[in-house]
């Protein structure tokens, strides 16, 4: 069993509350989760309004499918266009 980790770190220019932050983030995990059948959470900074730290798990046979699943995940991540990745780690267990 392999299970692979993404932690993000995003910028949010956008957001001027935590109000627009928890809209924006709640939005992207649901979509994750929903695309791509992943656990993801804000893990981090949730009293900034402009920062966002999240993570992202998934479960696989084999480590390669777990990579790919992750790449997919970073990649529709980096199309946000409301967020900024500012930093990214992925991590395979």
């Amino acid at each position: 069993m392999i299970i692979g980790v993404l932690q993000v770190e995003l910028s949010l220019p956008g957001s001027h509350s935590l109000k627009d932050k928890r809209r924006l983030v709640k939005s992207l995990l649901d979509r994750l989760h929903n695309q791509f059948n992943v656990a993801a959470a804000e893990i981090d900074a949730q009293d900034n309004h402009r920062h966002a730290h999240l993570a992202v798990t998934c479960v696989s046979s084999e480590s390669r499918h777990a990579n790919q699943i992750l790449s997919h995940i970073m990649s529709a991540v980096e199309r946000e266009t409301d967020m900024v990745v500012v930093r990214y780690e992925m991590e395979l267990r």
